[in-house]
């Protein structure tokens, strides 16, 4: 089987998506299938193009055995409509254009959406090249661009809808990431095959007895008695990081308690500027850093808040952030409804939740865990084998292999 695998972010950026699609294909190259990524030229969350792809068009290279096809994305860290639309639509007319002259002919095409735009590649090239595509969908946009306030305009917001429908009437098989996800595009087309294609973690990766440097403590000033509350990822809009800060003002006079944020995005300057108004010492900003340093940093941290704003849409969500603390034992502080809610706290008892957008109900939490560390152990255990039974990358990219192969 030949497969395609279209996305417009890939590693070496780090990032939800980047990292679930590189671990998929890894996993789809060992059980024989020729594998291949057509992507962007790395940039993201920095909207900077990496230094060594700077000025190419396009380029190849072989990361672990994945042959990698990248090509030019125009990008710009102004965060207006246009410019959002310009570095989607970039990638959508250069991916074409190299993917027609520079693919062989595949069996399967895997697009992953969003961005929604990128169906059009997907669509033209899975004629071209005679695949059957399938429409991967870890965030149903445009609804969710609507509901975060991103988009106004009510012309692409219409446009946006016919091309989603569009995209899943053409597609041979949708996937999506959580089962929130695939009821609603199965209860709009019930006549589609839609496969809930989970995220997960490499138990073997994330190996809480392996062996790792610990010096993140002392490399950043904490003392080894301080109770670290963790959140790492996109410092983004829909994550609602207000409510960390607004939590840590009210738990200040508890001085070892402590809020590390560590990621880059376009929300991080506006809360820079919220810590300095509200003079919080006891929270601590750090730059993302690469997948294979951050098993380092959640080990010396004592439990991990996951937050999103407070929208219906995101009842269905699965923030991917949950999955590597549940490997290494963290109790997660989940500030969620719905189906993550469901999973991790009222069936897998990994740890706490409280009500979204919060602060109050956050710091409660916080104190609980923070005053019952037997208790949080016992989460931890809990995150470590719930993830393993349930969330083992190897069994998802197994059970999706055979997915594949009714195509």
């Amino acid at each position: 089987m030949k497969l395609l695998i279209l996305t417009q972010y890939f590693p070496p950026e780090v990032g939800a998506p980047q990292n679930r699609l590189y671990e998929l294909a890894l996993r789809l190259k060992d059980k024989g299938i020729d594998t291949e990524i057509l992507t962007a030229m790395p940039n993201y969350p920095q909207m900077e193009i990496h230094p060594q792809y700077k000025g190419k068009k396009y380029c190849e290279e072989n990361l672990n055995g994945l042959k990698v096809k990248r090509t030019w994305i125009y990008v710009s860290k102004d965060k207006s409509i246009i410019k959002r639309l310009l570095n989607y639509f970039s990638f959508v007319f250069s991916s074409l254009f190299f993917g027609l002259r520079k693919l062989e002919k595949k069996d399967v095409l895997l697009v992953e959406s969003p961005p929604l735009f990128l169906g059009i590649t997907a669509y033209l090239l899975s004629k071209a090249k005679k695949a059957k595509m399938v429409f991967n969908v870890s965030d149903l946009w445009p609804e969710s661009a609507e509901k975060l306030d991103i988009i106004h305009n009510k012309t692409i917001l219409n446009l946006a809808t016919k091309l989603e429908e569009f995209c899943y009437k053409k597609a041979s098989l949708i996937s999506g990431q959580t089962q929130g996800i695939c009821k609603n595009i199965k209860g709009r087309f019930p006549n589609k095959n839609v496969y809930w294609l989970k995220n997960g973690v490499d138990i073997k990766f994330y190996d809480v007895n392996k062996q790792t440097e610990k010096h993140f403590r002392q490399d950043k000033g904490f003392a080894s008695e301080d109770f670290i509350l963790f959140y790492g990822g996109i410092i983004g809009y829909a994550q609602g990081l207000d409510v960390i800060l607004k939590a840590a003002n009210i738990l200040q006079e508890k001085e070892n308690i402590k809020f590390v944020l560590l990621g880059n995005g376009p929300e991080k300057e506006r809360l820079l500027k919220m810590k300095e108004e509200l003079q919080l010492n006891n929270v601590f900003f750090y730059d993302a850093v690469p997948k294979s340093q951050m098993q380092a940093i959640i080990t010396e941290t004592n439990a991990t808040i996951v937050p999103l704003k407070r929208l219906d849409l995101f009842k269905g969500a699965i923030p991917s952030k949950i999955f590597e603390n549940l490997a290494l034992k963290k109790p997660i502080i989940l500030g969620l409804e719905g189906e993550a809610k469901e999973l991790f706290i009222d069936e897998g008892k990994c740890g706490l939740s409280f009500e979204p957008e919060n602060e109050k109900d956050l710091a409660d939490k916080i104190m609980y865990i923070y005053s019952h560390p037997d208790e949080a152990a016992q989460m931890g255990e809990n995150g470590l084998n719930y993830a393993a039974k349930n969330f083992n990358r190897d069994i998802i990219a197994e059970e999706f292999y055979n997915e594949l192969k009714k195509l």
